[in-house]
């Protein structure tokens, strides 16, 4: 597998789809959220990709697209801050929606 060659917008979209799917359901909520972030043209191209993907390819894409971006410290709290308010989008933070979130925290701690 190669290591995806993102833009930073790419890299978020990618990562909130990948949130959004936690429950295996993708609201109309989360994807509003998602598009008021990154442009229709981004999340198409970054959604047929996602849809081909397997969750450990996903995850590998992630790790290695955030350390060629360089995120810092601040760049992952934000991150997942705006990963908490996708999930809230729906008005519901399910027990998926945490664990996916305690396995963000996980991933996203060795950038710290």
């Amino acid at each position: 597998m190669e290591t995806p060659n993102w833009t930073k917008d790419e890299l978020v979209a990618y990562i909130s789809l990948y949130a959004a799917n936690s429950n295996l359901i993708e609201s109309n909520k989360e994807r509003d959220v998602i598009l008021s972030k990154v442009d229709m043209t981004t999340f198409q191209k970054v959604y047929s990709e996602f849809q081909d993907d397997n969750d450990y390819q996903s995850i590998q894409k992630i790790i290695k697209s955030l350390e060629q971006h360089n995120y810092t410290k601040d760049d992952i709290q934000a991150l997942l801050a705006e990963i908490k308010l996708l999930f809230y989008a729906d008005s519901e933070f399910d027990t998926m929606e945490q664990n996916m979130m305690l396995f963000l925290k996980k991933i996203f701690r060795s950038f710290e």
